[in-house]
């Protein structure tokens, strides 16, 4: 297995099915920190900065945790408007990487243009994580989603996921690219003009992934184990920022996840997970049910994150 220190974390179909379950035990054994609230000192002469050039709640704050929860430094900025990158001079990312590889020793950005983090990584010194560009990938939201699923069940070989939503979506592409290392099914529901492309679904093909495509979520969900969810209702990933309108739509039932949906027709056993934010196609009694598995995550992003960074860091081997 290779080496993770000094890595860039930019795709998903870069990793190998045995650095998944590594980086997994990696977190699993950082996670008492992040489970006692308490800062430990492994990564106390180490400095994250952050370039979040689009919004984020999450994979921000969860970077930020982990960061201090192994007595780590945190800089950066996000809110691009607020740099020499988003104002009047709309600085290059090749001049901007070049300033930022000074001021820390790994770089997390998020983008909304697709392929940001690669050219970052292109120009930096120091390891660059991709925390999302624009309709490309997420890869580590998708880990810290296989870590859950890992957690939570056991394994991931043998499972049946059904993924709801956006196929455009950047989460959706690195669960794609990523389940295609492990033994499993998988079931996409999408409206038509959001569902695979037909490049993505030649590539998938390559990798040998098992999967088909359906219309409605009530005809599948009784095979799903693993229910992944992303709004079909959502903004323009390829815009820095874009405000709400009084005319966002409703989400048709057809990729909507209701309680009584997953009484009637749902797998006891079955999980739900959701990278959040959402809009109506989960409602918020939902939460409230043994299905669901998406405020986990929060806790789960952190101990990733924290096991991703020692390792891209040096301070595990």
């Amino acid at each position: 297995m290779r080496s993770f220190k000094g890595r860039d974390i930019l795709s998903l179909k870069d990793f190998e099915r045995e650095e998944f379950f590594y980086m997994f035990e990696v977190a699993k054994s950082l996670e008492h920190y992040a489970r006692d609230r308490h800062n430990g000192d492994l990564l106390k002469d180490k400095t994250m900065v952050t370039a979040f050039y689009q919004p984020s709640t999450r994979t921000r704050l969860a970077h930020e945790a982990a960061m201090h929860r192994l007595g780590g430094h945190v800089t950066g900025f996000a809110d691009a408007k607020m740099t020499r990158a988003g104002d009047w001079y709309q600085e290059s990312i090749k001049d901007t990487v070049h300033m930022l590889e000074y001021y820390g020793d790994v770089i997390v950005m998020r983008h909304f243009q697709q392929g940001a983090p690669a050219e970052a990584a292109r120009w930096a010194s120091i390891p660059v994580v991709n925390a999302g560009d624009g309709w490309g990938e997420h890869p580590t939201q998708v880990l810290t989603d296989l870590y859950t699923i890992w957690k939570e069940i056991g394994h991931i070989d043998g499972l049946t996921f059904l993924c709801i939503g956006d196929m455009r979506m950047r989460t959706m592409h690195s669960i794609s690219y990523a389940l295609t290392q492990f033994d499993v099914e998988v079931i996409y529901v999408s409206p038509p003009d959001m569902s695979l492309t037909e490049e993505f679904k030649a590539e998938l093909d390559e990798r040998n992934l098992v999967y088909e495509e359906a219309e409605h979520v009530a005809d599948v969900i009784h095979r799903a184990d693993v229910i992944y969810m992303e709004p079909v209702v959502q903004p323009d990933y390829t815009k820095a920022r874009q405000e709400a309108t009084e005319d966002r739509g409703l989400t048709p039932d057809n990729y909507k996840i209701t309680r009584q949906l997953l009484a009637e027709k749902a797998k006891g056993s079955a999980i739900i997970l959701h990278s959040l934010p959402r809009m109506d196609e989960l409602p918020p009694d939902v939460d409230f049910t043994r299905h669901a598995r998406y405020w986990q995550e929060a806790f789960n992003g952190v101990a990733l994150r924290m096991g991703m960074l020692a390792l891209i860091l040096g301070a595990i081997d």
